[in-house]
């Protein structure tokens, strides 16, 4: 029989598990090798446990999070009972509970009193991944083959032995091994440093209690996302959301959503949305329960746990072979970006019937710029990512939305990280980075800026460029009368050339020494009619320069 646990064991265990996750984080952060890790933090970490529950997670970048049961059951199903002390799983497979080849994840098994009982897991966005193009997006991709390399669960360890000729085989697939190998090292260090704290957490209360404790949270977070969800308003609400295009000459690809609200329960329904593309803006199954996860969890009260037992309301219908569940072998890259956010934004406008006051405006898209070229300070070749410039939250009725934030998948979990920085470690001069005046949707509550970014690429050779992303057509929806915040505008300034407008997917794009990339990012949507804007907030912008 279960031991009872009280209240303050459950509430002790909670803030335990959470600290865990938290430093493990903070372990990742200061041991991974790459800008992408170290600076702009795109990685996530949680426990699952072997029923593939969500049991705690720190705040990192949601749409992560919300996938990682999914790879947990894959990897699950994969060995079942053949797991022991000291293995490391990997995989990155988006068609075994992965979201986009980019994302790797690493799992170790958590023992006790002889039982296997949970995972540390980290999953962490690589700068490279292999595949036809550098820095893992290829918006030219028609099947998956072209993204990069496939990782399905495989152990990376087995009973504490690495095995290094698979080490070896998957460092020779990416273009930056000395990163690689040393992202890889932080994460399999960090889900180590997790097993340390847990094994200390059994060993203080005992296995029995810590799992009762554990059963004890989901269920506790069941009753308050249930209690929040029964005063929503009852009936059946639709959203939808447009994809610009797939970069294959499709355009305006929709996303739908049908939600129903009974009760305490909210059944999403996706299976109206477009067919699939031949492009990378298709989703994985496991990014699109996220992405479903996400928008609800953004609706809930914010002190809720964001674990299994916040979702246990939640049911969700797609339809493989439409662009938010893509059959297998279909490109998927963009998709932890793009459609996800869509497939926020549709759920959100859908349930703003329900639950005005926590309905927030559209947040911006994500457009990306990555540059491959050699450091002439050091002759050794980069790879840079794109973070600085982000773009705009939405409005909400809490207020205004939050300036440079991020988009929905991250709701400012990614950073920008120090431009001095940038700097020192790459061959670029950011000449101008400042609020993009004007770009928030107007509203009662306005929609938060995107960022005016003028960048100088300070080469020898010709660097070459590709760009993936969204929202150069679509801006961010302004919701319950708030207006569309400013769609992105990327130029490419070269002199003796006229400038070129970028498109958000490109590949090969030419970039010469001194040219200069003019990025003005997006800002979200507004709040409410611009109406009903104070006259002590129109002044307070007009006086920071901020319309």
């Amino acid at each position: 029989m279960a031991p009872k646990v009280d209240p303050i064991t459950r509430s002790v265990v909670q803030y335990r598990l959470s600290s865990i996750v938290q430093e493990m984080g903070e372990a990742m952060l200061r041991t991974s090798y790459s800008q992408i890790l170290n600076s702009s933090r795109d990685f996530s970490l949680a426990i699952c446990d072997t029923r593939a529950r969500l049991v705690a997670q720190a705040d990192h970048i949601p749409v992560h999070v919300g996938a990682l049961p999914w790879a947990t059951r894959a990897v699950e199903e994969r060995f079942g009972d053949d797991i022991s002390p000291g293995d490391v799983i990997l995989l990155n497979d988006p068609y075994r509970g992965g979201s986009h080849l980019p994302d790797l994840t690493a799992f170790v098994p958590i023992f006790a009193s002889g039982k296997r009982l949970l995972w540390t897991i980290v999953r962490a966005h690589q700068s490279d991944i292999g595949g036809a193009t550098h820095g893992g997006y290829n918006p030219s991709a028609t099947e998956i083959w072209q993204e990069g390399i496939r990782v399905p669960p495989i152990k990376l360890c087995e009973a504490g032995r690495r095995r290094d000729d698979l080490l070896d085989l998957l460092a020779l697939n990416v273009r930056n091994e000395r990163e690689f190998r040393g992202d890889l090292a932080a994460m399999v260090g960090a889900a180590h440093l997790g097993e340390r704290r847990l094994s200390r957490l059994f060993a203080e209360f005992g296995e029995p209690m810590v799992d009762a404790a554990m059963e004890a949270i989901l269920d506790a977070t069941e009753q308050q996302t249930r209690a929040v969800v029964s005063t929503w308003k009852d009936g059946v609400f639709y959203g939808e959301a447009f994809l610009d295009d797939d970069g294959h000459g499709r355009s305006d690809i929709r996303i739908a959503a049908k939600v129903t609200k009974r009760g305490s329960d909210v059944e999403v329904d996706l299976s109206d949305s477009d067919p699939q593309s031949t492009s990378f803006v298709n989703s994985s199954h496991a990014n699109m329960q996220a992405a479903v996860a996400m928008a609800f969890a953004y609706l809930i009260d914010a002190d809720i746990p964001k674990n299994s037992g916040a979702l246990r309301p939640l049911k969700v219908i797609a339809k493989q072979g439409t662009v938010v569940w893509a059959d297998p072998g279909r490109p998927v890259t963009l998709c932890t970006s793009h459609p996800s956010n869509e497939i926020v934004e549709a759920i959100v406008k859908a349930l703003s019937a329900s639950c005005p006051e926590r309905a927030m405006a559209g947040w911006s898209r994500r457009f990306r710029i990555a540059i491959q070229g050699e450091d002439p300070r050091s002759g050794r070749n980069f790879i840079w990512h794109m973070f600085q410039a982000r773009p705009g939250g939405g409005a909400s009725s809490g207020g205004d939305g939050w300036s440079s934030i991020g988009e929905w998948h991250t709701v400012g979990g990614i950073k920008f990280g120090s431009i001095e920085v940038a700097e020192v470690r790459f061959p670029l001069y950011f000449r101008h980075h400042e609020f993009r005046a004007g770009s928030g949707g107007d509203g009662k509550h306005r929609g938060g800026l995107g960022v005016a970014l003028d960048l100088v690429l300070e080469t020898e050779k010709i660097a070459r460029g590709n760009t993936a992303g969204d929202g150069a057509r679509h801006g961010p929806c302004g919701l319950l009368g708030g207006e569309d915040g400013e769609p992105h505008r990327y130029r490419l300034l070269s002199e003796g050339r006229a400038p070129r407008l970028l498109q958000t997917k490109e590949t090969g794009i030419e970039i010469r020494p001194g040219d200069c990339l003019e990025v003005r990012s997006s800002g979200g949507g507004g709040w409410g009619p611009p109406e009903q804007r104070s006259d002590a907030a129109r002044r307070r912008d007009a006086e920071q320069g901020l319309t």
